[in-house]
């Protein structure tokens, strides 16, 4: 392994998903000198491959760490999570922000309400845009779920979104990274004004360990890791900074704060690596008489080869008439049509099965259900779960003892549902099965925690913001308390589960906390002011 050249810039950011590159972008156009180490390669649209295969983008740019009770599938990549997400960019419900969980305290900060952040939402929905979208751009499977959801007397929405439909295919690949860059990822927008702005992306460098150094800055250690088998790393190095930005995600970023925590001075945080949610993430597989869709609703899914159900653009609609402030927490939440390939999405069903017999992730019944496959519509269930996980020891390297070349690890999560947040996915299964068995549209099965734990691809609030030291990692600022200089900007540091899909509060967040980095970076020494500007396309 060679080692590399010491460096000292003004910040160095960890990570180039949405926290770190509207970090990334703030601070570079205030000046500063900024490098962005990324874990993961970095490829461009035509790089994109509509392929399972290794070695393709899919696996390439994902990575999927199984855990104890729960699995979180991330970005691994040059524009992190927001390369492999499903563009879909809901703004959250008022009365997230009052929740007060098991703990019966309020877990957001109390600086933080809907009507503060609207206008960091705003700036969001400029720069990248993103679009409200009407009925004609909604796919077959999301007009389905809405006929279906006005059966049962409830309203479906269209999601806003950021995919630009007049460059959109419908290929339903938005996982594997978007080949007409119609979604608007980190790569379109705030990394080139970023670079524009004198940033350097480095990708395939995993940061191992943060040190505080005698005159109170920090030096980040990284490893440089293989192209092809992530397990190998070929280099080393450091970089000396005024100012740390972590902005791993919320399956990365405790364990590199808990690696570096006797570099630090011994002394972390209680809430480092622990109140993890999975956002509330739940999925039910709808296999769906299409013949009752069509005599009951006038629904038809076409000639086209694969049928409508295959084709889209991941969720477009969802049935939000459950998140309403004046129901009980834990009893709010939303339910999106949503798509997985049928590779994924074999993996993640099951087969109903008796219940004697246990759940049907094998056998002839499976079977059966799989030659049904173009008539599933996934439904994904978002509701308030109650920050049930906690990181355990760090792995020596990485964030997860990585099993294979690319994509799979083991990580040290652990995760176990209260009864509250059982409840809550149970409340949601009646109602899907209200709204797709009981018309007699079809069967469903939700996902069995039970067998292989819960899932999600949406992990939050590991090193969650709020005001009590108690309960939060970080200040309302993202400052990581008791160290001046490190900053948590990512998923992990929302403090609770949302009822609706995270990314544009990430960014919104991202774009709040910016100018409290320049401001603390300022006070350590540099030159740099907030200039407020947004990245120009």
């Amino acid at each position: 392994m060679t080692t590399q050249q010491e460096e000292t810039v003004d910040v160095v950011v960890i990570g180039s998903g949405f926290g770190g590159a509207i970090t990334a972008f703030h601070l570079a156009e205030a000046g500063a000198s900024v490098v962005v180490l990324e874990r993961g390669p970095r490829l461009t649209a035509a790089e994109f491959q509509q392929s399972f295969q290794f070695g393709s983008s899919s696996t390439r740019i994902f990575d999927f760490t199984a855990g104890d009770g729960m699995s979180v599938l991330a970005g691994n990549c040059v524009g992190g999570g927001s390369v492999v997400y499903f563009a879909a960019m809901p703004r959250v419900p008022s009365f997230i922000f009052e929740r007060r969980g098991s703990l019966n305290r309020r877990l957001w900060p109390s600086s933080i309400q809907r009507s503060t952040l609207d206008q960091w939402y705003d700036r969001v929905a400029q720069a990248l845009p993103i679009t409200s979208h009407g009925w004609d751009d909604v796919s077959y499977p999301g007009g389905a779920w809405a006929s279906m959801c006005n059966h049962a007397g409830h309203t479906a929405n269209p999601l806003p979104s950021g995919v630009d439909t007049s460059r959109c295919t419908s290929c339903n690949w938005m996982m594997a990274g978007c080949r007409e860059d119609a979604k608007q990822s980190m790569l379109l927008n705030y990394l080139p004004g970023a670079e524009r702005a004198g940033t350097e992306i480095r990708p395939l460098h995993e940061v191992q360990l943060i040190t505080r150094t005698g005159t109170d800055d920090y030096t980040v250690e990284y490893t440089v890791v293989d192209p092809v088998d992530y397990r190998e790393h070929t280099g080393r190095g450091q970089i000396n900074c005024k100012v740390v930005v972590v902005a791993a995600g919320a399956g990365a970023t405790p364990t590199i704060l808990q690696r570096s925590r006797e570099r630090l001075g011994g002394n972390l945080p209680h809430a480092v690596g622990r109140y993890f949610s999975g956002n509330g993430e739940r999925i039910n597989v709808a296999v769906l008489d299409e013949d009752r869709l069509g005599s009951e609703l006038g629904l038809d899914a076409g000639d086209s080869p694969y049928r409508s159900f295959q084709v889209g653009r991941g969720p477009v609609v969802s049935m939000w008439d459950f998140l309403d402030a004046h129901r009980p927490e834990f009893t709010r939440y939303s339910v999106e049509q949503l798509y997985f390939p049928p590779g994924l999405g074999t993996i993640l069903a099951q087969a109903s099965r008796a219940e004697a017999t246990g759940p049907g992730w094998f056998g002839l019944e499976k079977k059966h259900m799989l030659e049904k496959w173009q008539s599933w519509l996934m439904l994904f269930q978002l509701i308030e779960d109650d920050n049930e996980g906690v990181f355990g020891a760090p792995p020596p390297t990485g964030n997860a003892v990585r099993l294979s070349q690319q994509l799979l690890g083991r990580g040290t999560l652990r995760y176990r549902p209260r009864p509250s947040t059982r409840n809550a996915w149970a409340e949601a299964d009646e109602f899907v099965r209200s709204v797709v068995e009981e018309p007699g549209f079809g069967t469903v099965t939700p996902w069995s925690n039970d067998l292989v734990g819960a899932y999600t691809v949406h992990p939050l609030s590991s090193c969650r913001i709020g005001d009590d030291p108690a309960t939060s990692a970080l200040d309302d600022t993202h400052e990581l308390r008791g160290h001046e200089g490190i900053f948590v900007i990512d998923g992990s540091a929302v403090p609770t589960a949302l009822t609706v899909n995270p990314s544009n509060t990430i960014a919104a967040l991202a774009e709040r906390a910016a100018p409290h980095v320049i401001r603390r970076l300022r006070k350590r020494g540099a030159d740099v002011h907030y200039r407020g500007t947004l990245p120009r396309s």
